[in-house]
């Protein structure tokens, strides 16, 4: 009988009997995973074109359109016809609108990774509203009137506020769960918005500024507002961005992502910090623009998967691109006056919440 040899040579053919050879699975890894790079890259790109598309219409479209050579001759500076002159109005608009966007959808998508829930969002949750009641009780009873400390008040309303809403979910059984949280979120929101009312109603003197800044919008923008604003979302957005691997381990749950050497507290506060920065630099300038926060993460999963290294920029890109057309479509369907693009996002996004809890039934993240 021939004896079999368990250990053939290096470099001998297999023998018949081991069955067929398989591929290293590395290899085919490695080949997936430049795969998903680089259709990644290509919804980059594509969303990238597609907010450079919708920058321009929102320099074309609105209460009257603009002939395209107007729009390109103002681009260049040019300012010398009735064309030209509305574009150039419309360019710190559209500047607005695109930094707002970005940092709403930005911060929703942090929010949804620090509190693992899927109905996180900043208008959801009351933060937005919370940072209105805050500038509403600034001005009508300290006499604020300097735009960056509406930044700050609106920042330190928006963090009590996602204290407040944390703190109220956590209690009883389960803890912080998705429904808990969004239930709490929206009592408050509602009670916060219920405040801001009872404030504004008895003072005629600012009455009328806050209700058109209560429903959201970007109209009447200037560089020198987008100046004093874009500081506070340049650093929201750093610290949003640099936590981005920090939220892939607390995606994994606590106790996981404290084994691999994660300081889970801290964490989970520095990302919820740079969501509290956003969510009130961006109130403040535009006012509580809801919805954004909440449609955005989800569409941007179903693109570029669940890895926030690109769930966080991909975010912030469709929220530009989001907010933009919102605005367009505002200014375009009730001409010559328009809607505010708060108005636009709720009826986009109400809609999005409910098949969202339907086809998820608020299952954590």
């Amino acid at each position: 009988m021939t004896p079999v040899d368990a250990h053939p040579a290096p470099g001998a053919a297999p023998s018949p009997a081991a069955g067929p050879v398989r591929r290293p699975e590395p290899v085919r890894e490695r080949g997936t995973v430049r795969e998903r790079a680089r259709a990644r890259a290509l919804w980059l790109l594509a969303g990238l074109a597609v907010l450079a598309a919708l920058a321009l219409v929102s320099l074309a479209y609105g209460s009257r359109d603009i002939p395209w050579a107007d729009v390109w001759a103002a681009l260049g500076g040019a300012d010398t016809t009735l064309g030209e002159a509305a574009a150039r109005k419309r360019v710190p608009r559209t500047v607005l609108a695109v930094l707002v966007g970005a940092a709403l959808g930005l911060a929703g998508a942090v929010m949804q990774g620090v509190t693992r829930n899927p109905l996180a969002d900043p208008g959801i949750l009351g933060v937005n509203m919370g940072a209105s009641l805050a500038v509403v009780t600034a001005v009508a009873f300290f006499g604020l009137t300097s735009p960056t400390g509406y930044i700050w008040v609106a920042m330190g309303g928006a963090a009590l506020a996602a204290a407040f809403v944390h703190t109220v979910g956590s209690l009883g059984r389960g803890g912080a769960t998705p429904l808990k949280l969004a239930l709490a979120g929206a009592a408050s929101s509602a009670a916060f918005a219920s405040l801001v009312t009872a404030v504004v109603l008895p003072r005629n003197d600012i009455a009328g500024g806050f209700r058109l800044w209560q429903i959201g919008g970007v109209g009447g923008a200037s560089f020198d507002r987008i100046g004093q604003v874009a500081p506070f979302l340049a650093v929201g957005s750093a610290i949003s961005l640099l936590s981005a691997r920090s939220l892939n381990s607390l995606a994994l749950g606590d106790e996981l992502a404290a084994g691999i050497g994660e300081r889970v507290a801290l964490a989970r506060g520095t990302a919820a910090l740079g969501a509290v920065v956003l969510c009130g630099a961006a109130t403040a300038v535009a006012g509580p623009i809801g919805f954004v926060g909440l449609v955005v993460p989800h569409t941007c999963r179903l693109l570029v998967g669940v890895d926030h290294r690109w769930l966080l920029p991909f975010s912030a890109l469709l929220g530009a691109a989001l907010l933009t057309a919102a605005d367009v479509v505002g200014r375009v369907v009730a001409r010559p006056a328009e809607v505010d693009v708060g108005i636009v996002t709720a009826l986009i996004g109400a809609p999005f919440f409910i098949w969202i809890v339907r086809r998820q039934k608020v299952r954590a993240l």
